[in-house]
């Protein structure tokens, strides 16, 4: 199964959000001065997420509303950041540095054999949804290349194919799928 196409007009509706992710908006909004509520746009963008699994158009245009912003502003930050999905993502998102110290250092070598192991190519999730793999930009670790974030948390380091296959192997036995 490949990812999922970007939302277009065509899709489905976006699921509402909950009076609990509105709450939590609430919550974050009142942090900052009424003039300054724009800076709570990433932790509202994180929080849908949280909800949905991903970031919705709509959601973006309720974040804008709530917070002053024109939709399109609040569409620039999720998609400048990777750690923002605007689609459906597998359980584990893998993001693969593929910037100049990482690429001296093999760091398409490591996307390529994860797109061989995976049986997918970058930017498509393994049909049993456990993985989606990204290119990611500069991680800050330049001095560990090649680099790959797991899930926006847990960075991996100076990922040989080695390395990758125990990766990837571990996780699958973590959710019975080895």
């Amino acid at each position: 199964m490949s990812a999922a196409a970007p939302h277009s007009a065509s899709a489905a509706p976006a699921p509402a959000l909950s009076q609990e992710t509105l709450d939590r908006f609430a919550r974050e909004i009142a942090k900052y001065p009424y003039e300054g509520r724009a800076s709570a746009v990433m932790a509202c963008l994180s929080i849908a997420q949280q909800q949905h699994g991903h970031v919705y158009p709509e959601h973006e245009k309720i974040i804008g509303e709530l917070l002053g912003m024109p939709t399109i502003a609040v569409h620039e930050v999720t998609t400048f950041y990777n750690m923002y999905n605007q689609q459906p993502v597998g359980k584990f998102k893998l993001n693969v540095c593929t910037n100049l110290p990482c690429q001296l250092r093999d760091g398409y070598k490591a996307l390529h054999h994860l797109e061989h192991k995976l049986g997918i190519t970058m930017g498509e999730t393994t049909a049993d949804g456990l993985f989606t793999l990204q290119q990611s930009e500069c991680l800050g670790a330049c001095a560990d290349s090649p680099v790959m974030l797991v899930n926006d948390r847990t960075m991996c380091s100076f990922m040989s194919n080695e390395k990758l296959d125990q990766l990837i192997d571990g996780l699958r036995a973590a959710e019975g799928k080895a």
